[in-house]
């Protein structure tokens, strides 16, 4: 039988995982108005699970170091201006790609390295190198232990617009399957983001809590979808978003600071 796009095998679970029902019957109570049994959470990743400024600037290091050392002309060239300009001109020619980072940050190196006369064909390389270092995150304290609780009760489902990759940050054995942009055709907020997690999960969306750090592409994305949302507005960024960005009226919680706190809602206090 043919396994579903973008489904990532949890380890250990080759064949049917464990229904989440059937771990400890629990139900979801968390003070919304809907208690329908819990069966999936959905995970945003880009300043939910880690904070991502601090792996871009050092993926973006690491490739500036790569461009001097193999396309010298090109590195010193590729300024904030001239990668801002570049990217215009690749999303004004095709528009329909601009859910996808990767091919957007390998198209642009392209073009770069080819607008000062170097080999064209070095961008594979390139952007090899930055998406490697994309990938080297340091995760949030909570993220670990929360993560491996919950794996053990629910389906966990990646959803996000970027390119990280759950098996090569470290969270594979946690995580049931990812959605991410680049591989659906479109992002966040667009509902099939999230209907896609549900399909994967084998879940109703009333059945699905996704966590996120956006307001908008997380949370009120999610519920327009039919999920049920928790806003994970970690201390670091609360100066984004007033702490009542949320409150539509279907919602009484207020956000989180952390998966700890999530999981006290869900489950109680430890």
């Amino acid at each position: 039988q043919a396994i579903p796009a973008g489904f990532i095998p949890k380890r250990g679970h080759e064949h049917e995982p464990p229904r989440p029902d059937d771990a400890d019957g629990r139900h979801y109570n968390s003070g919304m108005p809907d208690r329908t049994e819990l069966r999936a959470i959905t995970l945003d990743l880009d300043d939910t699970l880690w904070p991502v400024a601090p792996t871009l600037i050092a993926a973006e290091q690491a490739l500036t170091d790569w461009l001097l050392a193999n396309a010298p002309k090109t590195a010193r060239s590729f300024d904030a201006d001239r990668r801002a300009t570049i990217r215009r001109q690749v999303l004004a020619e095709q528009p329909e790609r601009a859910h996808d980072m990767s091919f957007l940050r390998h198209e642009m190196l392209r073009r770069a390295i080819e607008q000062v006369g170097e080999d064209p064909s070095l961008a594979d390389a390139a952007f090899n190198i930055f998406l490697t270092a994309r990938q080297r995150v340091v995760l949030f304290e909570d993220v670990m232990p929360v993560l491996a609780r919950w794996a053990t009760r629910y389906r966990l489902i990646a959803v996000t617009n970027g390119n990280a990759d759950v098996h090569r940050v470290g969270l594979g054995g946690s995580f049931f399957a990812a959605v991410s942009a680049h591989e659906l055709g479109c992002a966040k907020p667009d509902p099939r983001m999230f209907l896609e997690a549900c399909r994967l999960a084998q879940a109703d969306p009333a059945a699905v809590l996704h966590i996120g750090d956006d307001p908008h592409l997380d949370v009120l994305a999610s519920r327009r979808a039919g999920l049920r949302s928790a806003w994970l507005r970690r201390p670091l960024f609360a100066h984004r978003h007033p702490a009542d960005t949320c409150a539509d009226g279907t919602d009484p919680h207020p956000p989180f600071e952390s998966l700890h706190a999530i999981d006290a809602m869900l489950h109680g206090a430890r």
